[in-house]
């Protein structure tokens, strides 16, 4: 199929977001720390003595303290007290001087992450290479509901198990075979597909790629493998990513979307 000039000018726009979002002051190239918290309290800064020890901002950033139930409250040293309700979906954040500070939790499990916005290495980052564009791997799919959710549970890179409830999957075919995927992330507009083929072996991350659901209809979405993209544990050590379900594990090349990072071949 020959690429379409309209096509590839969007890929490209989608591109140069990607490449933004990914250096932007909350993106993933600027996380300095990720430090699971447990109950009570435990102090934060670049200064050896303290409980978490980061390595950019100053000598005392403050206190972290999580409480019994979960609740979080940050004492800067200097400021008032950041009360905080971890929230799964949407983790707040709160800015301290160059960093930028969120909550997460992982299977119920808080942590505080920490991006030094005054970080160099977004600046210093080269790029994603990414297989040649082709048109004919945007593929429309046919959007099948599960009758009910299916609850299961998904590997992670942190050796975390977490349960989500899968309701779609995404059948489509390519060289005359019938293949289904599942969507066990994202939102009902643009469903998350954790993916791995045989290019893992020496193209692109080991462990996943991540692709997102488009125009999504009550029967249909489309599925654009050009768009395949890293996951963010490929550009930080810091993130937890889900691992792809046995049923997302691909027998054929997927040659679309973004490689493998350069230090990783």
């Amino acid at each position: 199929m020959t690429n379409s000039a309209d096509y590839l000018a969007a890929l490209d726009a989608w591109k140069a977001r990607r490449l933004n979002n990914l250096k932007a002051p909350n993106g993933w190239l600027n996380i300095i720390g990720r430090f699971v918290l447990d109950p009570g309290t435990a102090s934060v800064g670049t200064a050896e003595d303290n409980d978490i020890v980061i390595s950019a901002g100053p000598a005392q950033l403050g206190t972290v303290t999580q409480e019994p139930d979960g609740t979080v409250t940050f004492q800067p040293t200097d400021g008032e007290a950041i009360h905080i309700t971890p929230n799964k979906k949407s983790p707040p954040k709160f800015q301290l001087g160059t960093l930028l500070c969120e909550i997460t939790t992982v299977n119920g499990d808080n942590a505080l992450r920490i991006r030094d916005t005054a970080s160099a290495a977004p600046g210093a980052f080269p790029g994603i290479e990414y297989f040649p564009a082709q048109e004919d791997w945007r593929i429309t799919a046919q959007w099948v509901p599960f009758e009910a959710p299916l609850e299961m549970d998904v590997d992670t890179t942190g050796n975390i198990r977490t349960g989500v409830a899968v309701t779609h999957k995404a059948v489509f075919t390519h060289e005359g075979k019938t293949y289904e995927l599942i969507a066990t992330h994202g939102t009902p507009q643009a469903p998350q597909f954790v993916i791995r083929d045989p290019t893992s072996r020496d193209s692109t991350y080991p462990a996943s790629r991540f692709l997102y659901g488009e125009q999504v209809t009550e029967n249909s979405i489309v599925l654009d493998f050009n768009k395949a993209i890293n996951p963010p544990c490929a550009f930080t050590e810091f993130a937890v990513c889900p691992l792809p379900p046995p049923e997302n594990v691909l027998p054929f090349r997927i040659e679309a979307g973004e490689k493998r990072l350069a230090e990783l071949h």
